[in-house]
């Protein structure tokens, strides 16, 4: 009996050592992100751009896989703000996902949230930024997770880690922006550039001097992780004269495979090697629209950064002016697609495999047909004309399943769940549309351009597995949709064009090793197949990650009720969740 009970110390010994050190190698990263008003200079002119810690971008975080990130906001702007943590699963931690008014109320000015999340089983790149109005515009980072300590790299182990983060600039207020696109019901001006690491490049003026420099040597293999953080607007990027081979998007790994260029939607990350095996030069690392809808207004700019050479003839690393002793090198241009080249968008997107055997669910408990696109409100009739410039004299809006979703402005909807308060959302989103037509047809009737507008939640079971055929529309103008879901990854299982049909499609469906990803670029005039498994329990939101569209309406939320036990229920809301 006394060897029994030896024998039962020395395993919870054991257990308890092993637990003592899986404890102790769990790092918590502790950041201080103040939201302040700052001046920062761009296209010759100066603006007061609001920031995190008085940087544009705003700082970089680093962690390992495994790690905690405690970050307190102090808002010391004058807008509402909240931060999303995009790609963060946020496992049972929906408190901390950021979106306004879904999870959490916005951090009003003079206020402070602090959020705590430890971000497990994703490694690569995801980011960070604001989820309030369009403040996104100026307030966004990367944020990498490194795997973890004493693992390595499923690829050659880069000599550099080189964030690079493509974004949009206005020479106005973004908040502004919206604002009167919302007045006026049309669509909100484009934007003046686009940008590398928040750098416009050399094309435009008064911006050749800070052209953002990545230096390398020959032979040096470094991974770019490339973060599409513009607002509005997909983006190819190539690097001229050399080759990139994929290897990760989303904070998930890839059978790795060679391109000449990339294509990524807003909210999209994709990590890249490049290596140094061409003459010492300087070469333009270059990104520019992917315009997929037709007859609509674009940014029609290309932003540039520098790949240099540390041989290169220019030698020193100075501004993008490359000149020393008088003597300029210019920097070799890449070719870059054709804004509207759908094709080479489909041969990349059809290349991405996960690296290993996916876990993908094969019995289906949920299964949605979702339909994305724009529609056309009448103008009220209490409203002047000024009110309604989109075309033909109506407002712009959007939908899902014919739902234009409608934010709630009294309580988040995660606070309204958990506390059973009655009227703020209501548990009947259509899993279906309510009419069936021809999706991506020319001839679509009229009557189907005006959505409901409501706050209508789908509900699922913990554990169910969950199917959503993502379905765009030919409703104004069919377009590549960013598709971005809260608090989940999902497989992208398949993606085509035309019309989805279960009869012929579903042959398509890669069930062996489809990309795990949380944005899926739902091809314009077609559709996409994702599947996941609802095991993360709260309100996630689902929604375009075109903010102009999200302002319209093209959004749903899953409500992912509590399973059994500690580790299948949400934790409690934290002392300073914001209050409404």
């Amino acid at each position: 009996m006394e060897i029994v009970k030896s024998l039962i110390f020395i395993s919870l010994a054991v257990v308890l050592l092993f637990a003592y050190i899986a404890e102790a190698n769990i790092k918590a990263h502790h950041h201080e992100f103040i939201i302040q008003a700052t001046k920062v200079k761009r296209l010759c002119e100066t603006h007061n751009s609001i920031t995190v810690n008085g940087m544009f971008p705003g700082p970089m975080l680093v962690v390992n896989n495994g790690d905690t990130l405690v970050v307190k906001v102090i808002n010391r702007a004058r807008y509402n703000i909240t931060i999303h943590w995009h790609g963060v699963r946020q496992m049972r931690t929906g408190w901390a996902d950021g979106p306004e008014f879904v999870t959490q109320c916005p951090i009003r000015p003079g206020s402070s949230y602090t959020y705590r999340f430890t971000i497990q089983g994703q490694e690569g790149t995801l980011w960070w930024h604001a989820h309030s109005s369009w403040l996104r515009a100026t307030v966004y980072g990367s944020l990498l997770v490194l795997p973890p300590a004493g693992s390595s790299y499923p690829f050659t182990n880069p000599h550099r880690n080189v964030p690079l983060l493509l974004g949009e600039w206005w020479d106005a207020n973004p908040v502004d922006v919206l604002r009167e696109s919302i007045r006026t019901g049309g669509a909100p001006n484009n934007s003046d550039a686009y940008t590398i690491n928040g750098q416009p490049g050399d094309f435009y003026k008064c911006s050749s001097q800070d052209t953002t420099i990545v230096p390398i040597n020959v032979g040096e293999t470094i991974l770019l992780r490339v973060i599409n953080s513009a607002l509005n607007q997909p983006l190819f990027f190539t690097v001229a004269n050399h080759k990139l081979t994929v290897v990760g998007a989303d904070a998930s790994y890839l059978k790795p495979f060679t391109t000449n260029v990339i294509v990524l939607g807003p909210g999209q990350t994709t990590d890249v090697l490049i290596t140094g095996d061409q003459p010492p030069n300087r070469y333009y690392m270059a990104a520019r629209a992917y315009q997929s809808a037709q007859n609509a207004p674009f940014g029609n700019t290309t932003t540039t950064a520098i790949l240099q050479y540390k041989s290169a003839p220019c030698c020193g690393l100075g501004g993008g002016s490359g000149t020393k002793k008088g003597i300029s090198v210019k920097p070799i241009m890449p070719l870059l697609p054709a804004y509207n080249d759908t094709n080479t968008v489909t041969r990349f997107s059809q290349s991405f495999r996960s690296l290993r055997r996916a876990e993908v669910p094969t019995e289906i408990d949920e299964n949605l047909f979702v339909t994305v696109g724009l529609g056309l409100n009448n103008c009220p009739k209490n409203f002047r004309s000024r009110r309604c410039q989109g075309p033909n004299g109506t407002r712009f809006t959007a939908s899902m399943n014919n739902v234009s979703f409608a934010l709630p402005s009294n309580y988040s909807l995660l606070q309204a769940h958990h506390h059973g308060i009655p009227g703020v959302f209501t548990t009947d989103f259509p899993a279906k549309p309510p009419v069936k037509f021809d999706y991506t047809g020319n001839n679509i009737s009229r009557s189907l351009y005006q959505p409901d507008r409501g706050t209508k939640l789908y509900k699922l079971k913990y554990g169910s597995r969950v199917q959503i055929v993502l379905q765009d529309t030919g409703i104004v103008t069919p377009e590549n949709h960013p598709i971005h879901l809260h608090g989940y990854d999902f497989y992208i299982i398949a993606e085509g064009f035309g019309n989805f049909n279960p009869k012929k499609d579903t042959a398509k469906f890669n069930l062996e090793d489809p990309p795990l990803r949380n944005t899926v670029g739902v091809p314009v005039n077609g559709w996409a197949v994702i599947r996941f498994v609802a095991d993360n329990p709260g309100v996630w939101l689902m929604h375009c990650h075109l903010d102009a569209h999200i302002s319209w309406g093209l959004a749903m939320a899953f409500l992912v009720e509590n399973g059994n036990g500690v580790l299948q229920t949400m934790e409690q809301p934290p002392a300073d969740l914001p209050v409404c």
